[in-house]
């Protein structure tokens, strides 16, 4: 698949679940997010160009008590996993208001997988 992302995707440590806010079924649990979109982990394969409204479960985020986030949303693709039992649905949000922007920035301030290298002092073997 071509690469067309504007943004780069973070991902989340965050055991977050996003449902299909009308059909009320667990679509699956946030894997990464940016302010256009987001992948999801399924158990079940979504149509491309599919339209629905997602309703993310807000993480614990310090000094917000909204506890859901709706957001219009396009499956933009649909693949297996690595784990075959598994697939990944990619989302293109379809407008995302001012309040959902600082909701999306919150999670991933507070959630992203840093892959930082702790700075640890060298071994007594090793030289810096």
């Amino acid at each position: 698949m071509r690469e067309r992302r504007k943004q780069e995707r973070k991902t989340l440590v965050a055991y977050t679940q996003v449902f299909d806010l009308y059909g009320g079924i667990l679509l699956g649990y946030l894997g990464d997010l940016t302010m256009s979109g987001a992948m999801i982990i399924s158990e079940r394969p979504m149509q491309p160009d599919t339209e629905t409204t997602i309703s993310i479960a807000l993480p614990e985020l310090p000094d917000i008590k909204t506890v859901r986030m709706n957001l219009l949303a396009r499956v933009a693709w649909c693949e297996r996993d690595i784990s075959p039992e598994f697939f990944n649905v990619g989302f293109e949000f379809k407008g995302v208001e001012p309040d959902q922007r600082k909701l999306i920035e919150a999670i991933i301030a507070n959630y992203e997988f840093r892959r930082d290298m702790p700075d640890y002092p060298p071994r007594p073997d090793q030289k810096r």
